[in-house]
């Protein structure tokens, strides 16, 4: 492990327990999930507005 690795894993998970790190890792991959579900709707509503734009 770098020490660059190491103070940065040290500046975020400092004093923490180890089932808060776990709570947090839990949280940032549900973030993560929930950050491309949101993406995916809205491209599908910008695909959705852009059909229902053009005139027939």
């Amino acid at each position: 492990m770098s020490e660059g690795t190491f103070h940065a894993w040290k500046a975020k998970y400092s004093g923490m327990t180890v089932s808060e790190a776990r709570r947090l890792k839990t949280l940032e991959d549900e973030n993560a999930k929930l950050k491309k579900l949101l993406a995916e709707q809205m491209l599908d509503m910008a695909a959705m507005k852009e059909l229902l734009s053009r005139e027939w």
